[in-house]
């Protein structure tokens, strides 16, 4: 009798000290999966987390209109290159492409160029890349747009952090400018010399709905005639010949590369520059006593059109279609 006493003693408190020791088992497990969550969660959603980018980690930027030369890390110069750069009314997709492009240009002219003896890279365009400070650059947008586009300019440089673009394993030359009326320009076609394989001649569809991509220029005769004279003391100009002026050669992407002037051969590059033209896509018209040039595009056409980029993003292309589309062969990898 009181070993069945016993035994019904045993057996009642394993009925309820059995679930307890399951319940406690399972809170556990339950808390430390949440834990686990919690802490996974805070690591995806720490994009402001600093990337270590070495040697590279803080640049010398010269500014060119007082020589000063300013420390400066480099997530933080390209905030300001990107915001300079491109307007922060284009897509998401096209600045993040932007700020690719900037760190890689940034990366590849410290360590293969040597423009400025005390710095690494200035913040002229037509050196290195155009740069502005955050103050300046706010004060430049209308008060009601400030926060929303800093916000953009800051979401491109912290999705690419940390990734650069390379060809064979090499940071390219990220050559970008503004629009390439339809299709870019290879570097031969532009500054002479050999093409790299991953600078190609591309087309891309939608620029001609951005007002960079064409403009006009009216010039009289004998202005036309003085500012080549300017570089060409020996010109000969007869406005009644058969042909005053002719285009006697165009690259593959049918830019002027060569225009005859009277007794004088011009580059279209120079022709260009005399003129200050938007591009080397030009024609032109002699129309009474005026020269008519009408030009598609605006830059030198090499590597990444920023409205291009635009109009892909517009389209539904992220930012490293939009790079590989403009830079043949190429891989985006992480520094």
């Amino acid at each position: 009798m009181k070993k069945s006493i016993f035994l019904f003693i045993v057996f009642m408190s394993l009925v309820f000290l059995i679930p307890s020791v399951f319940s406690r088992s399972f809170l556990f497990s339950s808390a430390e999966v949440k834990n686990e969550n919690q802490e996974n969660n805070t690591k995806e959603d720490n994009t402001e987390e600093p990337y270590d980018y070495s040697q590279y980690a803080t640049i010398k930027l010269l500014h060119k209109d007082n020589q000063s030369i300013e420390e400066i890390p480099l997530d933080t110069y390209l905030l300001g290159v990107v915001s300079a750069e491109m307007p922060a009314s284009f897509e998401q997709e096209a600045l993040n492409a932007q700020a690719l492009v900037a760190r890689t240009y940034t990366l590849y002219t410290i360590i293969n160029s040597n423009k400025h003896e005390n710095a690494d890279i200035c913040d002229d365009s037509s050196c290195c890349q155009a740069w502005i400070s955050k103050e300046n650059r706010l004060a430049k947008w209308e008060e009601s747009l400030r926060d929303e586009n800093w916000s953009k300019i800051e979401k491109a440089v912290n999705t690419t952090k940390g990734k650069v673009i390379t060809y064979e394993g090499n940071l390219i030359d990220a050559f970008f400018h503004s629009n390439s009326g339809g299709i870019t320009e290879t570097p031969a076609g532009v500054w002479g010399g050999t093409n790299y394989p991953y600078l190609q001649s591309v087309e891309t569809a939608g620029e001609g709905a951005y007002s960079q991509y064409s403009s006009e220029v009216t010039l009289s005769k004998e202005e036309f005639k003085n500012k080549i004279l300017e570089k060409h003391s020996d010109l000969i100009l007869d406005y009644n010949a058969e042909n005053p002026l002719e285009i006697t050669e165009y690259t593959d992407s049918n830019r002027v590369k060569t225009i005859r002037v009277g007794n004088v051969n011009l580059s279209g590059v120079e022709m260009r520059t005399l003129l200050g033209l938007k591009s080397t896509n030009f024609t032109f018209k002699i129309d009474g006593e005026n020269i008519i040039f009408s030009v598609i595009g605006y830059g030198h056409g090499v590597g990444m059109s920023q409205t291009g980029a635009d109009s892909m993003a517009k389209s539904g292309s992220n930012y490293e279609e939009i790079v590989k589309h403009f830079y043949t062969g190429v891989e985006i990898v992480n520094m």
